[in-house]
């Protein structure tokens, strides 16, 4: 086996912000073929690199944070994938192998006929202090889920997790590792780990019965499971909390949004089931009789969203949070970061949960909301917001389809919304207003138009959209224009060219073009082509003055 000696490759180093870092960087890159081993160690500092990638008849790819370099060597070839395969591991069902007391990972692409075409090389690091941000709730005895996107070191956490809780709290951990990721390929753990134990699993479909058979035989404190997917797994983690075992895991999923929304996964929040309710609530709630609910108790009390290792959200309350989501609620999690030396900041959420009381304080109310009686509408007050010609309006207690479709149909300029960040104002009943719930406290806090219905009806919601319908010219025949719109907010066939046309620039913007800049229309047409964009991610503004004021599109940052 052939062996890199370079200074620069170092088995533990000290990374930029005093993170002890285990790697062992050398031992993954001699398991390629020497031409390509040379031209990984010309491209100098090697600390970043996140994988190697080899793909029949294409030039060697070597991939860091944010960047892709590709070796000028000549295409790769089928002994070159041959060399990599004998060197490594037996690959699983996962078609996954790795290196004896590393934490690297390979995995290969097959063809039709089970050849191996294609390898990833992933290089697997320990990273000691990469947990500082959330160490509080990992030595709370809850049960924690990791989220976030693919590659920002929730495998990472989940060592440094299981080294601290062993090692430091002198816990019995016990570390489910379906593909040897968390502890390394071999009989004997990653040092990584500390003194937690490993069980490895013999196929992926089997995690679950080694999660329950982790818990029967071996009384851990602590089970640590990475990568949840399936619906059995779930059940077996719900089985685990319920004996009461600190469960610590990471599934997919960016946010507690999607994971409520996720069939396989929900669960793990408690899950979801629609309920039917009586006449009498139903009015009480002013909604329809068959609402989603949380149908238990979540598995896992706490949810961490990681931006990264030192910038992270923190869901304290799952089981509070999951209700106030599926009741429409705009839900927001404690941030938590580290300065540049090394101290915790954290930024709360913006209000209490909601049927929470704060003993001996009185939530000030910002501002005196407006009640709408339904023969009289006042003038509002002109909100800040991104795109002008468009109302932003979160409903609470009042149906939001119900709200989008009156609006269309009248011609209003208001798109309905979730989140109270997005919107300019916010709109609900008497009846709900006076139980002070948590969303009108978090729009009041936060100086947001309130606007009270007396009812939640049909009739009063029309009335009140009307304050934001458009003035319409009559045709050249004097023949005046229709009210009623379709969904798509086309009156007539000059508006529906101008919907074409703003359908041609957002095809435009999404093919790669930075701006384009409409034909000049009436404020209402200059309505519609906001929504048409916002709706399709694309921003827009309007420029100049009438009669040329037009609509220009832009490509949204990233």
């Amino acid at each position: 086996m052939t062996q890199i000696a370079d200074s620069k490759d170092l088995t533990t180093r000290e990374s930029s912000d005093d993170n002890r870092i285990v790697d062992d960087l050398q031992t993954l890159v001699s398991t390629v073929p020497e031409h390509i081993q040379t031209a990984i160690r010309d491209l100098g500092d090697l600390n970043g690199i996140l994988e190697v990638v080899l793909d029949l008849g294409r030039e060697p790819e070597v991939r860091f944070p944010g960047r892709q370099i590709h070796l000028d060597i000549g295409e790769v070839t089928s002994g070159d994938i041959d060399w990599v395969v004998e060197r490594v591991g037996n690959f699983g069902d996962d078609n996954r192998a790795g290196i004896e007391r590393t934490l690297h990972r390979i995995s290969v692409i097959r063809n039709r006929m089970g050849k191996p075409v294609g390898l990833t090389l992933r290089f697997g690091r320990a990273i000691f202090g990469t947990i500082k941000v959330i160490e509080d709730f990992v030595f709370s005895g809850e049960s924690i889920l990791l989220m976030g996107r693919p590659g920002v070191g929730k495998t990472t956490m989940l060592r440094e997790i299981a080294r601290v809780l062993a090692d430091d709290a002198g816990k019995r951990v016990i570390v489910v590792d379906t593909s040897n990721e968390i502890a390394g390929d071999g009989d004997v753990p990653h040092p990584a780990i500390g003194s937690a134990r490993r069980m490895q699993v013999p196929s992926t479909p089997d995690q679950h019965n080694v999660m329950i058979e982790a818990v029967e035989n071996h009384m851990p404190e602590v089970i640590i499971i990475d990568e949840m997917s399936t619906v059995e797994e779930a059940l077996a983690a719900r089985t685990i909390a319920e004996r009461g075992v600190q469960l610590i895991a990471t599934a997919h999923g960016n946010t507690l949004e999607n994971l409520i929304s996720n069939p396989t996964l929900s669960d793990l929040v408690g899950g979801t089931q629609a309920v039917t309710l009586g006449d009498v609530e139903a009015r009480r709630r002013r909604t329809q009789k068959t609402v989603i609910e949380r149908k238990q108790k979540p598995t896992f009390t706490v949810i961490i969203e990681i931006n990264d290792w030192n910038n992270v959200g923190v869901h304290r309350d799952v089981a509070s949070v999951v209700d106030d989501t599926l009741r429409g609620y705009a839900t927001r999690p404690e941030l938590r970061w580290l300065s540049n030396n090394g101290e915790l900041k954290q930024e709360n959420s913006a209000a209490p949960k909601s049927g929470s009381s704060e003993a001996g304080t009185l939530v000030e109310r910002r501002q005196k909301p407006e009640i709408v009686e339904p023969d009289h509408v006042r003038e509002q007050p002109e909100p800040v917001r991104a795109d002008p010609e468009i109302i932003r309006i979160v409903a609470f207690g009042i149906p939001r389809p119900l709200m989008q479709d009156e609006a269309d149909s009248i011609g209003a300029a208001v798109e309905m919304v979730r989140d109270l960040e997005d919107a300019d104002m916010l709109v609900t009943t008497k009846a709900h207003y006076g139980r002070r719930p948590r969303a009108v406290r978090n729009a009041e806090d936060n100086g947001l138009a309130v606007y009270v219905l007396r009812k939640g009806t049909t009739e009063q919601v029309r009335r009140f959209l009307r304050r934001f319908e458009s003035t319409l010219t009559p045709d050249d025949d004097d023949r005046p224009e229709p009210r009623r719109s379709s969904r798509r907010g086309v009156h007539k066939n000059g508006n529906r060219t101008a919907m074409e046309e703003t359908e041609s620039a957002v095809k435009k913007i999404e093919a790669g073009e930075t701006s384009v800049e409409l034909a000049p229309q009436s404020a209402f047409v200059r309505r519609l082509q906001h929504s048409l964009a916002n709706r399709n991610n694309v921003g827009s503004a309007s420029v100049g003055s009438e009669p040329e004021r037009r609509v220009v599109l832009r490509r949204r940052r990233s």
